[in-house]
């Protein structure tokens, strides 16, 4: 890869092929041009959930917050998601417009064309002008020119509406990130509507797209589930619970005063199951920490309704207590209604392109006639209710992604008529891995299982970092193939032990003593940034020690994982922590947020995409600000050899050339450990491939790259320049030599017919 701003060459060479282009003219056609059509534009609001103006909450209240009183009651189901979803699901009923687009199947590539490249943002992390909300920052035209300039198409706001629950009439605050939703209005703390209806406009102004968020799996302790405590209408249908007859109320543990529910253990969960209340263990239980989370499962306090019935419920949460989990199959359907509603409201009202997916591989449970956990991941109800959310929003023009940290097969079957996209969670820890090593067997191995499971890599989003942990679950190997054999260091290993030697290596390389800025996160994974899980394996133990040629290095592998990603099929995403090269929070400036062992907060530390405030110390949510590698992006983008200016690099050869859109078939044997090489055709064109060679060691290498797909006599040119490469022999392979961290993306025409 060259650092110069011109990165295409002067045509396309293909023999008869007459759309060669010369690409210096402003505004000409590329190679992806030719053979694809243009992106569509972003969704135009076309509904009002509510009109301007509305009274605001406090303008209502009166009297005490307890069921017997009626203003109360109707306080809260103004408050409520599912009030709003029956308002905003009116507006859309009998139009036209709800049947002007297929909704049937899944388009992974038409999602992609729209936006394969996207800057996933974090609200809370976000350093602002001073004054100026979130939402509004997000719709400055300067970010929007800067992200043009580099190749940025699309921005994930992270959740934005209010979220966490309710306590009498006080709001309480988020227990996830704001994944904890409770209402379909934009929290104060990011901004209005208004600012996210200008955010949508400038990013269509700049060719880009606004990506919003939905939480099919739960919510928070909000209006709609303290409705549901007091027993009001179909409330109690939103949610997995179970009112417990008073007469059982000894099965359940007491509540602590100034708390609104506790926790079950592995006892009283059995107790409850065994009395026929609820189908007891689960397959697994998700942030797990003993004494605080024992189970899936939450019991209330007395809690008396409208009616002066005095119950106590049993809930499920697969998350944490504040998150109670939403069920797709009540008869009132009323969780179901409640989602559709808060897509229609971000699609149809606030002008969102596409919708995250959060949580929406457990919406289904069952309990199981052998002796042993329900059935709760890999449901068939999972996979309807997600073709019932997809289509859905494909029939008002967008597209949706998820993040299901499942195994293969189920991210294959939910794609089948569910999501558009999907996270890639099964490459990532093992590209993690593989820069930890020095060595891809591991992500080689990955790439493959994939491809014969039948995974589309242009149906994966393929992440740098995010929001959440650097995920090492393995669920693929750990759950499902947990006996099944496979071929690792010349040996053969079962499923369960290879991700156990993973988990452990990755934890022995990327923490401890290794690297004690980076922390273990539950059995999830490791709470780090991107920049951190480098320095890591570059070594460098003492971040506060790092010279210029440390961060060059460290700048060097970043772009090696960036290539990974975008020199493949499939959308690239990247977060503002890998645009500045953030490094985490000492974790004594967090203890307060650590302290009930969410070790994530680390990894989200506060950054300034464009130095608007230099003198913050923090954002404007409270997260310390963070020592950066890399700076605001306008200065990067001025040093041809900074991060940005080569993430630049990258990401026009990508659009250029169409590389999101190819088919990847063939992940070949190398000849060095540290190798990578990924295959990759054009379906438009026969016979035309890309080829991406990447090196995951700090040394160079050379050897030859062989492909059985790859055609004797096919013509190989250096997408980065576009000079000649050579030619692949006979033996269908070709030689390469690449620095340290290096990668090359080559363009194999095959050679043409004699005339």
């Amino acid at each position: 890869m060259t650092d110069s701003d011109e990165v295409v060459p002067d045509a396309i060479p293909g023999g008869d092929h007459p759309e060669a282009l010369e690409v210096e003219q402003p505004g000409a056609p590329n190679f992806a041009d030719v053979f694809f059509p243009a992106r569509p534009k972003a969704l135009r609001p076309r509904a009002r959930l509510r009109p301007q103006g509305a009274p605001s909450a406090a303008q209502v209240r009166s009297g005490e917050p307890v069921g017997s009183n009626p203003v109360y009651v109707e306080w809260l189901r103004g408050q409520s998601m599912l009030q709003d979803a029956k308002t905003i699901a009116g507006q859309f009923s009998g139009i036209g417009a709800m049947w002007q687009n297929p909704y049937a199947q899944p388009d992974p590539r038409a999602a992609v064309q729209t936006a394969s490249v996207w800057f996933t943002a974090y609200p809370i992390s976000m350093i602002t002008r001073p004054g100026c909300s979130f939402l509004a920052s997000l719709a400055d035209p300067q970010l929007w020119e800067t992200f043009q300039r580099i190749g940025i198409q699309a921005l994930h706001t992270g959740p934005v509406k209010r979220a966490g629950g309710l306590s009498g009439w006080q709001p309480t605050p988020s227990v996830d990130g704001h994944f904890d939703r409770v209402a379909t209005h934009i929290d104060e703390l990011f901004g209005s509507e208004e600012d996210y209806r200008e955010m949508c406009r400038v990013a269509a102004d700049h060719e880009g797209t606004v990506l919003d968020d939905i939480v099919p799996g739960h919510t928070g302790k909000g209006a709609d589930f303290r409705l549901a405590e007091l027993g009001v209408d179909d409330y109690p249908g939103i949610y997995h619970m179970v009112a417990i007859p008073p007469d059982e109320w000894h099965l359940l543990p007491d509540v602590p005063e100034g708390r609104d529910s506790v926790n079950l253990d592995e006892g009283d969960e059995m107790a409850l199951a065994e009395a026929g209340h609820i189908i007891g263990e689960l397959q697994r239980v998700i942030f797990h920490v003993p004494g605080l989370k024992d189970t899936n499962w939450s019991v209330t306090a007395p809690v008396t309704g409208p009616d002066g019935v005095t119950r106590r419920w049993v809930y499920l949460h697969y998350f944490k207590e504040g998150q109670p989990s939403i069920n797709w199959l009540d008869p009132t359907f009323a969780g179901m209604r409640l989602v559709i509603g808060d897509a229609l409201h971000s699609l149809g009202d606030l002008g969102s392109g596409g919708l995250r997916l959060d949580a929406n591989g457990f919406l289904g449970v069952e309990r199981t006639l052998d002796i042993g956990p329900a059935w709760s991941e890999g449901h068939p109800l999972s996979q309807a209710a997600n073709q019932l959310i997809g289509s859905m929003v494909r029939k008002v023009g967008g597209f949706t992604f998820q993040e299901l940290n499942l195994s293969i097969e189920d991210i294959r079957d939910t794609a089948v008529g569910g999501a558009d996209l999907s996270y890639d969670f099964v490459n990532r820890p093992a590209y993690h891995h593989a820069l930890a090593t020095g060595d891809t067997e591991f992500l080689r191995l990955t790439l493959r299982e994939a491809m014969e499971l039948g995974v589309d890599a242009a149906g994966l989003v393929h992440a740098l970092q995010n929001h959440d942990e650097m995920t090492y679950e393995l669920v693929h190997f750990a759950s499902r193939h947990r006996d099944d054999e496979y071929t690792f260091r010349g040996q053969a290993t079962k499923g369960e032990d290879l991700a156990a030697t993973i988990r452990q290596e990755l934890t022995d390389a990327l923490t401890g003593d290794a690297a004690p800025y980076n922390l273990v996160f539950t059995t999830n994974g490791i709470a780090s940034t991107t920049a951190s899980v480098v320095t890591a394996a570059l070594g460098l133990r003492d971040l506060d020690a790092l010279t210029d040629t440390d961060i060059d290095r460290v700048r060097r592998a970043h772009l090696l994982l960036a290539m990974f990603n975008a020199l493949q099929p499939g959308v690239f995403a990247l977060s503002g922590w890998d645009l500045v090269g953030a490094l985490p929070i000492p974790a004594e400036e967090i203890e307060d947020l650590l302290r009930e062992g969410d070790t994530r907060w680390i990894h989200r530390p506060a950054y300034d995409l464009l130095d608007v405030d230099p003198s913050a110390t923090g954002s404007s949510s409270g997260i310390p600000r963070s020592r950066v590698l890399y700076g605001p992006l306008d200065t990067q983008l001025e040093d041809p050899d900074s991060f940005a200016s080569g993430l630049r690099d990258l990401l026009h050869l990508r659009g250029y050339f169409g590389i999101a859109t190819t088919r990847q078939v063939d992940v070949p044997d190398v000849a060095h450990p540290s190798m990578l090489v990924m295959v990759h055709e054009y379906e438009q064109v026969p016979g035309q491939l890309q080829v991406t060679v990447l090196n995951f060691g700090e040394e160079p290498v050379a050897g030859t790259v062989i492909s059985e797909v790859l055609e004797p006599g096919s013509r190989l040119m250096d997408m980065g320049d576009g000079s000649d490469f050579g030619e692949v022999d006979q033996l269908r392979g070709f030689h390469v030599e690449m620095e340290g961290y290096g990668g090359l993306a080559l363009l194999a025409t095959p050679p043409t017919e004699p005339s």
